[in-house]
């Protein structure tokens, strides 16, 4: 991907497999991700010539940059991809295929095989919790806290009946 013009990219630190990162995405998100550029060492550098350094690809017109910067740095909660769900079939497609061998976490999150995490969030939950009726979005968050998986049904109960 050409860089015309200034704008953020997030770089994502993977130890050594930042290719398999990239295709395992891509076969969850399939045609909401575009590939990019992949940068291979060469002569010069800590990795071996031919390996990659860097791959990049956008999702949902988001671009990453992934680097195999070895195990020094890894992934935690307090950097994670919010992906908005509009039906309940798209969180559970989502939430099953990013945590196969990760860890599925409370309220949405989880943890991908590479340690990155996710948040997979039904759209409607925004709006719930920031309704003006307190008592409404206050159930909301309420059954959300008890969640590992959210579940739009459930959140639309909680907040239509508090």
């Amino acid at each position: 991907m050409q860089q015309n013009d200034p704008k953020l990219t997030t770089c994502l630190w993977f130890d050594d497999n930042a290719e398999e990162a990239v295709d395992f995405y891509a076969s969850i998100f399939k045609d909401n991700l575009k590939r990019g550029d992949i940068l291979r060492w060469g002569d010069v550098g800590n990795g071996p010539k031919g390996s990659v350094l860097t791959s990049t690809f956008q999702l949902y017109g988001q671009e990453f940059l992934c680097l195999n910067g070895g195990k020094q740095v890894t992934f935690n909660m307090a950097v994670s991809i919010v992906v908005n769900c509009k039906t309940q079939e798209e969180v559970d497609e989502l939430w099953e295929k990013l945590s196969a061998g990760g860890e599925k976490s409370m309220c949405g999150w989880l943890k991908d095989k590479f340690g990155l995490w996710w948040q997979v969030t039904p759209v409607q939950l925004p709006k719930m919790l920031m309704d003006k009726d307190t008592k409404k979005a206050d159930s909301a968050m309420r059954a959300m806290m008890e969640m590992t998986k959210l579940e739009i049904d459930e959140l639309e109960a909680a907040f239509n009946n508090p």
